[in-house]
């Protein structure tokens, strides 16, 4: 029976970025993964892209992969473990899945369980994840998370009770920045610009400033005063969006973000 490294129990937007991830980095060869994705024409557009192997059946990955990952929407986290469990035993088993806590996963299948909370960045090898152990994670589990998720990205090992906050913060921040973008590329075209220049001028700004951040590892109030002069432009911008509380607002975004997800664990018992 042929035996892959990776299977991916799902391969959808999320999953898929990882795969795509992973292969950009060249973590391992196409042949040693496997993903299971009902969607035919989304199985179609992964193994174009990718090369790796596709199939229908869940049980295939988990009877042939090494490490399998979930990525299944929530409600389908602990049905999927059930009809499963009996080729799960022992495994590493990584789901990235919101709103669905380890100890329910652990109730429905006796693997070695981990969630894994990344974003859709992954594919291009930018990714921000935070991973939390099981209580049958081994101290190799955990060195192989960070390993497969370093590949693809930035890792952080946090408590599980602190994953809907990651969830939050990297899983759904990516969809506040794209709303930051486009909110910056529309001031543009207000005040004149044309959409295209405006949307190109927004996004390698934004790009800029995440990257410079990094590099100088100097804190974003820092950064901010390098930028500004008294009375200046950046000034008048920066009072603007204190008026309108758009620090708040996303202070905010996070905060509903990570209570979704902890009302999605109770409701995924």
């Amino acid at each position: 029976m042929s035996s892959y490294r990776l299977g991916f129990i799902g391969a959808g937007k999320l999953a898929g970025s990882v795969i795509r991830g992973l292969m950009r980095a060249k973590f391992c060869p196409p042949g040693e993964i496997i993903a299971s994705e009902p969607n035919e024409q989304t199985c179609a557009a992964l193994q174009k892209e990718s090369g790796v192997s596709v199939t229908a059946e869940n049980a295939e990955i988990a009877e042939k992969a090494e490490v399998v990952f979930l990525g299944v929407k929530p409600a389908m986290v602990l049905p999927v473990l059930r009809e499963l469990s009996a080729h799960l035993q022992n495994k590493v088993v990584i789901s990235l899945a919101g709103g669905v806590r380890i100890s329910s996963m652990e109730k429905s299948a006796n693997a070695r369980l981990m969630r894994a909370l990344t974003n859709t960045p992954s594919a291009i090898c930018r990714a921000a994840t935070g991973i939390a152990r099981g209580s049958r994670s081994t101290t190799e589990d955990v060195d192989l998370a960070r390993k497969i998720f370093g590949a693809i990205g930035v890792v952080v090992e946090v408590e599980e009770k602190q994953i809907d906050a990651v969830t939050a913060l990297s899983g759904s921040g990516p969809a506040f920045v794209y709303t930051m973008i486009e909110a910056l590329a529309k001031g543009g075209t207000k005040m004149g610009l044309s959409d295209e220049v405006a949307l190109k001028l927004a996004a390698q700004t934004v790009l800029g400033a995440a990257a410079l951040m990094q590099e100088t590892k100097m804190s974003p109030e820092e950064l901010v005063k390098m930028v500004v002069t008294p009375g200046g432009t950046t000034a008048a911008g920066l009072a603007a969006m204190e008026k309108l509380g758009t620090s708040e607002s996303l202070i905010a975004a996070v905060e509903a973000a990570t209570k979704r997800g902890q009302e999605m664990a109770r409701e995924n018992l």
